[in-house]
């Protein structure tokens, strides 16, 4: 009889079975709103873009190539011979001229290379931008074309193709005032500051939405570690590392006003239902409004 009691009470106390006498739930209105539970929400935290301007980036700069080719000219031009002159008007210059398989520095001369002393001289200062749009030779665009798709696709998914257009071209710009301070006796030509730009973004933007990645140190490694690989590859001869440098920075900079991310908790709160809270959360966190307040002073400045 003992044991048959006590198996009825515990059996009694997991019964989770309401019966006739069980109080009915309170009503969602007379629960107070920090005590009920929010619904599950199945929404993104964050806007995914379809990517194009990348991509338009990538046929452009090929294009741009292809015109820099036919212009060149290398049969009718050169007393030298061309490489693969199978191509036509399309042959490349000599590879002791130009080893990347191009044109010559003349074209790229003609057709808005960064030369300082026009820029400065004659005041042709739409070379800081035309230049980011030539490339010495086909391997110089491919290497610079895969690199863009590989980098740009995915920021361009993440925040839009306005802000990384942006970020693409005030890079490059920057590299090529960094280029053009530095380097005053031979012409520039290439996409590596904008590309280093994205570089610098990535970097910024892991750093001031810190908070919301989970894999933060190893991102952070990886991500540095290419980084420097590429800045070592400007130590080779005939590789402009001012521009490089230049983009880098302009990117990093500008990375932590443009790509800023407001945190899971505000976004959350938007999106529950009429009836719930959750503990109020500020849209950004405290360091991140000072990394933006200071890379913002820090590009009018510079």
């Amino acid at each position: 009889m003992g044991r048959e009691a006590a198996a009825s009470e515990i059996q009694i106390k997991v019964d989770t079975r309401r019966g006739e006498d069980a109080a009915p739930p309170l009503p969602l209105q007379q629960v107070p709103a920090h005590e009920r539970q929010p619904p599950f929400v199945d929404a993104r935290p964050f806007r995914r873009w379809t990517t194009w301007l990348v991509p338009t980036f990538v046929v452009a700069n090929i294009v741009m190539f292809a015109v820099i080719m036919y212009v060149n000219d290398c049969p009718k031009n050169s007393i030298k011979g061309c490489a693969a002159p199978f191509l036509g008007r399309f042959a490349f210059q000599p590879l002791k001229e130009n080893p990347l398989l191009g044109p010559s520095s003349t074209t790229l001369d003609e057709l808005g290379a960064l030369d300082v002393q026009k820029v400065v001289g004659q005041r042709q200062w739409w070379r800081l931008v035309s230049c980011i749009w030539l490339h010495a030779g086909l391997v110089h665009v491919l290497a610079n074309m895969l690199s863009l798709l590989l980098i740009g696709i995915r920021l361009e998914q993440e925040f839009g193709f306005m802000k990384i257009g942006l970020l693409y071209i005030v890079s490059g710009f920057g590299g090529s005032l960094l280029s053009a301070l530095f380097i005053k006796s031979s012409i520039s030509v290439g996409a590596s500051g904008a590309l280093f730009g994205l570089l610098g973004c990535m970097l910024s933007e892991l750093l001031t939405n810190w908070t919301i990645y989970t894999n933060k140190c190893a991102a952070l490694l990886t991500l540095v570690v290419i980084i420097a690989i590429n800045l070592a590859v400007g130590i080779l001869p005939h590789v402009d590392n001012f521009a490089h440098i230049g983009g880098f920075m302009s990117g990093f900079f500008l990375g932590f006003v443009l790509l800023i991310r407001p945190q899971f908790g505000w976004i959350n709160r938007k999106n529950l239902p009429p009836g719930y809270a959750i503990p109020v959360k500020r849209r950004h966190k405290t360091y991140q409004y000072i990394l933006w307040i200071v890379a913002a002073v820090l590009l009018i400045v510079g």
